[in-house]
This record gives structure tokens, sequence and C-alpha cells, in this order.
């Protein structure tokens, strides 16, 4: 039989790329006896990688296998996640380790890019694989460097090279309250009481409202809000814990964990158990190796104890990606898949994780639970300044003297912030601008430092507090630069899924190299990016841009 001119068909054989059988045995005792889930196909992945350094062509197809799905949902998935590294057929695998020299803007600010470059020329390739990349949550320690799971702060190309020949990539993990520490300080005798059933879900949620918490990963909505919705609604329900900070300049959540990870271990489960979910996800950033193994300690340590009984925390690691911490894309991360945002409505807490009512909060919004009930709302909401409730973990970082994590009111100034809690600005610096809410929040001129910082009061300016991300700039720092900084950023993490977005910060990030910005164009681009964009993401990118035309004219000598 002919199929067309000179073409007949060939003898039948297999289609595809062929199963390798010494692969699958690999992955099958890398997997071991956990479960061959379709949502745990991430967490397979990070075991291959972990194990070999790389995702071979051989050992996807065999990952496909065990799973029972296809080699393109394998592929495409792991091809999304930036800290996976696929090798096909005949191609080199990677160096065996790698240096992460983040030049995000904070660590831009104190020479990332020249630690980069010398690095790149000193190190042999064979051996280093040195990448320039986004955030890593260090930005108070800036310039940040990640070698292998071990991170280098403030680090020059010799303390690099020093922690490179001292050959430990290991995680350092210091000091921290454990379990039988933080029970011995009255930890989870509040779980206790909710447990006994002295205190339900809308007496908590109504105790949330007066002390005024809200969302601290960025959106700020009423928590208790958030928890009578979904406790309204029919089960099986879900609870999410966003621990995905990869906001630049954002690492709050970091510090916590790394210091006190059962405040907010026993906020999620008083959470949990009143608003009767079945089970605890815990998402977590994979550029925080101490925190994933902090967290997987004291997970196991409450199993054996017996304070986590019928509702289970499951703890899910990140694989590199920004868009991860919108909330719908960081389901679609744990169910196994791309991380791409939905489309709303449907919001999650109505059809959330597996299509069931979800309860998300990011790390901070949890970690005060405890200390609200025991102490009473009017305790939290008593600490804010200018009628605003609460506490707030401030990341501060860039040109003042002591940066980090600070605990400050709500509704505190940025001069009051700057001054009476980082000792003021940097010898031989002086102010000039601030973002307030990390890399999508705007930037600010040094002559609006005296609004008060949080949730609605910086709208006016067409900027925002988000996840009370600080990062401050002096007279040394040219806001050009910056700009396209955070451009450069989220023309990376874009996740591709809408055109606004995907081509829009490409776009927009081309606009910015050029010597003169062609203001009408990058505003034609802004309004849609900014009307049209499926999630925050493209719709906030453009916003440092805006600020940079807005309140630094002298930038463009005007």
């Amino acid at each position: 039989m002919t199929f067309g001119k000179g073409l007949r068909r060939k003898p039948s054989q297999p289609k595809g790329r062929q199963l390798d059988e010494i692969a699958l045995d690999e992955v099958r005792a890398l997997l071991g006896d956990a479960p061959r889930r379709r949502d745990l196909l991430i967490e397979h992945l990070h075991r291959i990688q972990d194990a070999y350094g790389h995702l071979s062509a051989a050992h996807l197809r065999a990952l496909a296998e065990e799973l029972r799905l296809s080699q393109a949902e394998v592929y495409e998935v792991a091809s999304f996640y930036h800290h996976f590294d696929i090798v096909r057929e005949g191609e080199q695998a990677p160096a065996p380790l790698t240096v992460r020299v983040c030049d995000s803007v904070a660590c831009s600010l104190k020479g990332a890019d020249a630690l980069a470059a010398a690095l790149e020329t000193g190190l042999d390739p064979a051996k280093v694989r040195v990448q320039k990349v986004p955030c890593i949550g260090r930005c108070a320690a800036a310039p940040a460097v990640q070698i292998g799971k071990r991170a280098v702060d403030k680090a020059s190309e010799l303390s690099v090279r020093a922690a490179l020949f001292e050959g430990t990539t290991a995680p350092e993990i210091a000091g921290y309250t454990a379990l039988e520490a933080y029970r011995a300080d009255g930890g989870y005798q509040t779980l206790d009481i909710v447990r006994s059933g002295a205190l339900d879900a809308a007496t908590i949620a109504d105790k949330a409202l007066e002390a005024g918490l809200r969302g601290l990963g960025g959106a700020g909505f009423p928590t208790g809000t958030k928890w009578k919705i979904v406790n309204d609604l029919p089960g099986p329900k879900y609870l999410t814990i966003n621990g995905d900070e990869g906001e630049p300049g954002t690492f709050k959540d970091r510090y916590h964990l790394e210091r006190d990870p059962h405040r907010l271990l026993e906020g999620a489960l008083i959470a949990a158990h009143a608003i009767k979910a079945e089970r605890i996800y815990l998402y977590m950033r994979d550029e925080y190796p101490a925190v994933l193994e902090i967290l997987s300690r004291e997970i196991a340590a409450l199993r054996e104890s017996g304070i986590i009984t019928t509702i289970d925390i499951e703890l899910r690691r990140g694989a590199g990606a920004y868009i991860c911490g919108e909330e719908s894309a960081m389901i679609e991360s744990i169910e196994g898949k791309r991380g791409l945002p939905r489309h709303r409505p449907p919001f999650i807490a109505q059809v959330g994780l597996f299509g069931r009512p979800t309860l998300n909060h990011n790390v901070e919004t949890l970690f005060w639970i405890r200390d609200i009930i025991e102490k009473g709302p009017e305790w939290f909401a008593s600490h804010g300044r200018r009628g605003h409730k609460g506490f707030r973990s401030f990341s501060v970082s860039g040109r003042v003297k002591n940066p980090g994590v600070k605990f400050a009111p709500a509704g505190i100034t940025m001069n009051e912030l700057l001054n009476e809690f980082c000792g003021g600005m940097e010898d031989d610096h002086a102010f000039k601008g601030y973002l307030p809410g990390g890399a999508s929040g705007g930037i600010l001129p040094a002559s609006l430092a005296d609004e008060p910082l949080d949730f609605g009061t910086l709208d006016k300016h067409g900027c925002f507090i988000g996840s009370h991300a600080i990062v401050v700039f002096s007279d040394h720092d040219d806001m050009r630069d910056v700009a396209l900084n955070l451009m450069r950023f989220f023309e990376h993490e874009s996740c591709g899924q809408c055109t606004p977005c995907r081509s829009g910060t490409e776009k927009m990030v081309t606009l910015l190299e050029e010597k003169s910005w062609d203001e009408n164009k990058i505003a034609d681009l802004d309004a849609v990016m900014r009307s049209a964009s499926i999630c925050g993401l493209g719709q906030a990118a453009a916003n440092p841009v805006a600020s940079v035309l807005k309140f630094f004219p002298e930038e463009f000598g005007k």
C-alpha cells in the first residue's frame, strides 16, 4: 500500500521514547513506598533531581511509567519550574554543584552582578555552575548566595570560594524553639481549648475581626471573614498555607519559621479544626532548605507526640516559581501541575484544592492566631498607630544601617520605621525613595515617607503595602535601573499563560532598556497589562515603572 508518491509504510516499530529498565529500577528505588499519586509528581521530581543533580530523559520516561502519566504531562510540569534541570539525550548534565547568586533589587544594590561575573570567570564550569537567580529571601544580608542548600550572607568572592573549599552544602540550622520548649511555654494549650469545643470557628473568626487581623501575604483580606465563608461551606474541606514568599524584598516568613515554627503550626491546627478541614497542606519555597528541614522535623515530632491526630499536615516543596505565590497557582502546584493561575470566579474558598472548599493563609497570618486567642483581640489591635490595628512584620533591606525583620505597628510611617527601627540610612547615603510592598507595590519618593503604612493607605499614590517588604534607596541609586531590575524579574517569572503578561513584560523590558524612555508606549502597554492579565503578576508588574515616571522626574532631566 502506498501513501503518496514514493512513500511506503515501514514495518511496525515502537513510537516515542522507549522505557529504560535500569532507569525504571532507579526511580522505583528512589520512590520507595511513597504513593504513586498524580498530585505527588513534583515531590517525585525533587527526589530524582536531588539524587542525580538533574532530570534525565530516561528518568522522566520512567517516572511517567511509574505514575501512569503521559510523558508530555511529566515533561511540561518539570520544564515549568526553574529548579528542575532537564537533560535530553545527547546533552551534557550540569555541573554537580550550583552556586545561585541573587540578582534581585536588594542584592543588585550591593554588587551582585559584579560578584556573579567574578565567580563565573574564576570557577571550573565542569565542577561548579554559577547562576544569577531571582530573590532567595535573604535581602537583609545582601548580596546573598546559595551554594547547594547552604546560604552565604553578605557574600564576597572570597567568602564563596571559602565555602566551596569547605565543601559543606547542607543548610545551616541555628537554634530554634522546638516542640518541647514550645510546649513548656504554654504551646498547644490553645489548640486543646479549641478541640474541647470551648471555642468554635465563628467565635475565633469574630476575635480575628475584632483584632484587625488580615491576610499578611499581600492581599489584606480580613481573616475572620475568610474563616466564616469557608466554615459555612460543606466538606470535605482543606487548609492550605502559602509559604512561597518569592516577592523581591520579602523574607519575614523565613525569619519566623527559622526561629518559632510551632507558632505557625499551632495556628494552622487551630484553623483546620475550627473549620473542620480534613487536611493541611503547607507549601514552602525551595529556596528555604533550612525551613524545609525544620518543618519536616517538627511535623514528625507533632505526629510522634500525638498532637497531630485526625488532621495531618502535609509539607509540599516548591520548585522555583514566583507565580506559585498566587493562591490558585499554588493550589495547581500542590496538585502536581504547572503553577498556572486559575480564572475567577469560582474562588478557591468555594472550589479550591482538589475541587473542594479551601481556606488559604499566609504564614504570618496564622503566626498570630495563638496570641490573639490567648491575649485577646484588643491586645493585638492596640499595637497599631494612627487608628490602624495590629503588629506587622516588615522585611526591611537596602540602604539602611540595620536591615532585617522589624516588628512594628500597623500605620507606622516610613520615616518612623527608618529612624526608630533601622538606625537611619547608611553613612554617606541620603534617603531617596522606597518600595513599600516589594517588587509589585510601586516606588515612593522620600517626600512621601510620612504616609501611614497599611492596607489601603497608599492606593491614592498608585502603590500598596502588599507583603510589607520595604527596600530603601538612596541618592547613589538610579531609579531607572531599579525599575528595569524589577521588570526583568517579572519577565522571568511570568508563567506565560496569558499574552498581556507574557509578551507585555518582555516588551516593557525592551522599552526600559532604551536610553530614552517612550512614555506613550510605556503608558499604553501598562494599560493593556493591567486590564487584560489574568492575575496580579501582570496587573501589577508595571507599578514600579509608573512610579518612576511619576515621582522621579529628575531621572529624565525634568
